[in-house]
């Protein structure tokens, strides 16, 4: 049951990311919750190791955000760009 906290806690990080980071993302809804989640792993791990809260707390959400906006910029300059047919 722990699993699925994780991707709705993802996908809420994800969309919360998405909004910060204006433009467009190459990926959809699969990737955004992956995204999510892996920014909440590591702002969180990074906010923890830091001292800056301790597990369950509100900080943690903050830390995952900003995790979160690092991973999608990160993958965005790593992603291929599309092109557009016209």
């Amino acid at each position: 049951m722990e699993i699925f906290a994780w991707i709705a806690f993802g996908l809420v990080v994800g969309i919360a990311a998405k909004l910060l980071v204006p433009g467009r993302d190459p990926g959809g809804v699969i990737v955004t919750i992956s995204l999510g989640v892996i920014g909440a792993l590591i702002g969180g791990w990074v906010g923890r190791q830091i001292g800056f809260y301790q597990e369950r707390e509100v900080a943690g959400f903050l830390m995952s955000v900003i995790g979160a906006v690092m991973v999608l910029v990160a993958y965005r300059y790593a992603a291929p760009r599309r092109r557009r047919v016209i």
